[in-house]
C-alpha cells in the first residue's frame, strides 16, 4: 500500500490504496471520504476527462510523460481548466512504489459548472 493525497480547498483526504492502482480507481474506490470531482464517468478508459486532476509540481517529474498518451493530452487540451504542466487524467496515473506521497489537487466545484 501507498499513500497518496487529494487536496480540495486546502484540506487533505489521505488516501491508502494498493500499488498498481490509479489515481482515479483511488479516488472512487479507496477513499474514505467522497470525491464528487472525480466522477470517472469512462471508468478509467481514457474517453472522458472526468478524473481531471491536477498533479503538485513536486512530483511532475516523477509521472510517466503525458506525451506517451496522446488521447490523454487531447482530452485535457479541452478541459475547462486545464494547466499545461500539471494537468492530468487520474486514470493514465499508476501508482507506484515511487509515488508513496502523491499530492493532487481537485478542481473546484465551481470550475465543473
Amino acid at each position: 500500500m501507498i499513500t497518496i493525497y487529494f487536496v480540495r480547498n486546502g484540506s487533505k483526504i489521505r488516501v491508502d490504496v494498493p500499488i498498481g492502482r490509479t489515481v482515479m480507481e483511488a479516488a472512487r474506490n479507496f477513499s474514505q471520504v467522497s470525491i464528487p470531482e472525480i466522477p470517472a464517468d469512462c471508468y478509467g478508459c481514457c474517453a472522458c476527462a472526468t478524473c481531471h486532476i491536477y498533479v503538485d509540481e513536486k512530483w511532475i517529474d516523477k509521472l510517466p510523460k503525458i506525451n506517451d498518451n496522446m488521447a490523454e493530452l487531447e482530452l485535457l487540451e479541452y478541459e475547462k481548466g486545464y494547466k499545461e504542466g500539471v494537468s492530468r487524467l487520474g486514470c493514465q496515473i499508476i501508482l507506484t512504489k515511487e509515488l508513496d506521497g502523491l499530492t493532487i489537487y481537485l478542481k473546484d466545484n465551481n470550475e465543473l459548472l
